[in-house]
């Protein structure tokens, strides 16, 4: 059994984007109460988040913005930028402990403390852009990780994989001109999903051109179409780029069970582009690859998924050998 390290803080149940708000702390608690019933906390690593974590996120987004994020909150404002960014007085410190929560497994990661970890961290990220809040997110979790394991532990090569049912048009801006990161996404249709970004055209630009792949999916795909892109188009691109670290935006919001989106994917579905996800992370980054939870607003199905998605990287079998 390899050793998995697990990201989980009650005080990320405080921000609150409005009791009407599909991104709610009982996405948490649905997960946490999940995993606890079937023991898998028992397996796990804990790993507790930073809380300093301000001088990282200043190196994603543009400090004017962080600055007016903070004063949103500290106003007791109930909306930053836009209506489906609600905020709390607490967003903005929990926003900082989701991206100190990626940082603190990454290093447990490279210390060798654990083999691999998931981060069920809250609010989710990848449509944060360097200046802008949209989609439930704020300050972009993965992108701060990624730019952490640049730049802190020195790597060369780091791979996103975005499975969430909405483009991660934040993540993908980010990095677009940079090549040492490959950013993957696989998503619903840009014509029928938000953002609108993500088409298949979009590839990176100047130094990064080629490093971005963008696999939009139309409405209803469901498990073929989602591993045969996967199995055909991303992995060989994947294992040419041979990434040292992979993170993982693991959004749960393309099960044909969520009520945010178009699509057919299945709990089997995930558990199967997990699998291939952490193959290659063995193949390539000595098996390095955090998870960190992005989308997934069926409760019962958020949690399942999570709890395969535990299995899948602590290498254990599923109930009934599944």
């Amino acid at each position: 059994m390899r050793r998995t390290g697990y990201v989980y803080d009650d005080r990320y149940l405080l921000h609150n984007p409005g009791e009407w708000h599909p991104e709610r702390p009982d996405r948490l608690k649905a997960i946490h109460a999940h995993l606890t019933q079937e023991r898998l906390l028992d397996l796990v690593v804990r790993i507790e988040p930073y809380e300093d974590t301000l001088s990282w996120v200043e190196r994603v987004h543009d400090p004017d913005y962080i600055k007016r994020f903070k004063e949103a909150c500290e106003k007791g404002r109930q909306i930053f930028q836009v209506p489906d960014c609600g905020i709390s007085k607490e967003s903005y410190q929990i926003a900082l402990l989701a991206v100190g929560g990626v940082m603190a497994a990454v290093d447990a990661v490279m210390a060798g403390q654990v083999d691999n970890a998931f981060c069920a961290v809250r609010p989710p990220g990848h449509h944060a852009e360097k200046h802008r809040a949209m989609g439930f997110c704020f300050f972009n979790n993965v992108a701060v990780g990624a730019a952490y394991l640049l730049k802190h532990h020195g790597l060369e090569r780091v791979a996103i994989v975005d499975w969430d049912v909405h483009h991660g048009n934040g993540t993908q801006h980010l990095f677009e001109s940079d090549p040492r990161v490959f950013y993957l996404s696989m998503h619903e249709d840009p014509e029928f999903c938000y953002p609108g970004t993500g088409f298949a055209k979009e590839v990176g630009k100047g130094p990064g051109k080629s490093f971005t792949l963008n696999l939009p999916f139309p409405p209803r795909s469901g498990d073929w179409e989602y591993l045969e892109a996967l199995r055909q188009t991303a992995l060989p691109r994947l294992r040419k780029f041979a990434p040292q670290f992979l993170l993982i935006s693991a959004g749960f919001d393309a099960h044909e069970n969520d009520p945010l989106a178009h699509m057919k994917l299945t709990q089997e579905g995930y558990r199967n582009l997990g699998r291939l996800l952490i193959e290659l992370a063995q193949e390539t980054a000595g098996g390095r690859v955090v998870g960190i939870l992005e989308g997934g607003y069926n409760l019962e199905v958020l949690a399942e998924c999570v709890d395969d998605l535990l299995r899948l990287l602590l290498g254990i079998e599923f109930p009934g050998g599944v």
